[in-house]
């Protein structure tokens, strides 16, 4: 078993000023005997908040957070069955009158295939994928 993190709780960690290795850490303590990692989409995430970071100071120290995590941890790409299943979904959920953001659908999915669980400060939009385990963090 193992854990996809959300970037949600990467920024949360930043707000309560944190550096990524004691983030870590407290994931880590969290998540004893689980792997954790992240999707391909949660850089993604994160490059767009260096993007916005309103200072240079911000803006480097959100690099390195970003640069730390990437070695330290496992990124999972997203592969054929990933982008089917995530099709697959948002088509059910659209259906029904259901929008999901396509990055969080596509990190929940990842962590399905996988059949790990995602830890999400942003608990209701992960909520809306079937069968996904969800942890609030």
């Amino acid at each position: 078993m193992g854990v996809i993190l959300d970037s949600s709780v990467f920024i949360a960690k930043e707000r309560e000023g944190k550096n990524a290795r004691q983030a870590l850490t407290e994931l880590e303590a969290k998540f004893v005997g689980e792997e954790i990692a992240m999707s391909i989409v949660t850089i993604v995430e994160l490059a767009h908040g260096i993007a916005r970071a309103d200072t240079l100071q911000r803006r480097a120290k959100r690099q390195e957070y970003l640069n730390h995590v990437t070695t330290a941890l496992r990124v999972h790409a997203i592969t054929i069955p990933i982008a089917l299943r995530a099709g697959q979904i948002d088509g059910e959920n659209a259906a029904k009158g259901i929008r999901l953001a396509l990055s969080d659908l596509l990190i929940g999915v990842t962590a399905l295939e996988l059949d790990y669980h995602v830890a999400t400060s942003n608990v209701r939009h992960f909520q809306m994928i079937p069968d996904l385990k969800v942890v609030a963090l």
